[in-house]
């Protein structure tokens, strides 16, 4: 992309713990604390059931198949990704949780094989190896390159956002996680404490309060990027709060709402010309083979790709480009299959008049009439 412009991947929940990361070279001790798996390499013998045998150990860039092929076609200056995993090899499962995500650091090429520009980490899994585990994933991610946000060593870390450079400009990435997602105020960094950047509610104080951390930090020509990890796994509907709270933060300087949580992508909106995410779905999970919930084919994944103008900010292309999960890796969605998502968001996104549309090259485009 020329300087004109500035052109970002946005992903949902990357999820390279439990079988994913039994599938990479260097893997973690198998063992859950779950009700029912006990073993995380259980999780790989339920996607084998449904779609046949896969190799492994597996090379870095298995998980991320035939999307590595379309990133590099769609060329973004930036790669972000809600990383829902802990890298860590602490043993100290958190306690109270009924799952617990880990990636073994030794696997973080998992990540680098994608250009992954920054993870965002203000999400309710991040913590399931503690305050150790935390540290450690900041450690690994930081050795790697990678830029973080939404977490950190104190309340000023976690708040703080990624800085991330483009041939248009800088962009700013401020994360938070919502309680509608699971993430608890027991996970938020405090002072010198650990933890997440929380947001107990959403209320016009708490949009206001964030708004001041933003006008603290950008000058007049950043891109500002609110990443949100809000909102129910599963459903279409976008509850009022959710949608006046990312206005809010629109009306107030921000230039795109990048939401996630949902295990399935929920709608998008165009605010005043500026993106509004409300849920990007999973993107690399190992939900492979598990049964219920299958009216909202959650094998069917979204890469986003935003094209704001490098001056105004204003929103050039919305794209989204359709795969689909097998054996656990990311291969191009077929024709029926992508017909199908695009009907189903285009009906999730009437109520906020957002059309969505074939494009040329087997994607979407959205945009407002």
């Amino acid at each position: 992309m020329d300087s004109d412009s500035i052109s970002i991947f946005l992903a949902g929940d990357v999820m390279t713990g439990r079988g994913i990361d039994q599938l990479l070279p260097t893997p973690n001790p198998p063992e859950l604390r779950e009700s029912f798996i006990h073993d995380a390499r259980d999780y790989i013998a339920l996607a084998e059931a449904a779609n046949g045998p896969i190799p492994h150990p597996v090379a870095p860039e298995w998980p991320w198949g035939e999307a590595l092929a379309l990133l590099d076609e769609a060329a973004p200056d930036l790669r972000i990704i809600n990383l829902e995993t802990s890298v860590t090899t602490s043993g100290r499962f958190a306690p109270g949780k009924g799952i617990h995500y880990r990636m073994h650091p030794g696997n973080i090429g998992c990540l680098t094989a994608a250009g992954i520009d920054a993870c965002v980490l203000a999400n309710n899994h991040v913590l399931d190896f503690g305050v150790r585990g935390l540290e450690e994933t900041l450690d690994v991610l930081r050795a790697a390159g990678l830029r973080t946000s939404g977490a950190g060593r104190s309340a000023a870390d976690a708040w703080a956002p990624a800085e991330l450079g483009t041939p248009g400009g800088r962009v700013l990435l401020f994360s938070a996680a919502h309680s509608s997602s699971g993430a608890t105020r027991g996970n938020s960094a405090q002072g010198e404490r650990p933890g997440l950047a929380f947001l107990p509610g959403l209320s016009d104080a708490a949009a206001d309060s964030l708004l001041e951390r933003i006008h603290a930090a950008r000058r007049a020509d950043d891109v500002v990027i609110v990443s949100l990890h809000w909102g129910s796994n599963w459903g279409y509907g976008i509850p009022p709060e959710q949608t006046r709270f990312a206005h809010r933060l629109i009306d107030g300087g921000a230039d795109i709402i990048h939401g996630h949580s949902s295990h399935h992508p929920r709608p998008l909106e165009i605010y005043r010309g500026r993106p509004v995410l409300y849920g990007c779905g999973d993107l690399i999970n190992d939900y492979e083979g598990i049964r219920g919930y299958e009216e909202f084919r959650d094998d069917l994944r979204l890469l986003v790709l935003v094209t704001l103008d490098a001056s105004s900010h204003e929103l050039r292309g919305l794209r989204l480009v359709p795969v689909r999960a097998l054996r656990l890796r990311l291969e191009r969605a077929g024709r029926e299959e992508a017909e199908w998502l695009r009907r189903t968001l285009a009906h999730a996104c009437r109520p906020f008049r957002t059309q969505v549309e074939d494009d040329s090259g087997g994607g979407f485009r959205c945009r407002v009439p």
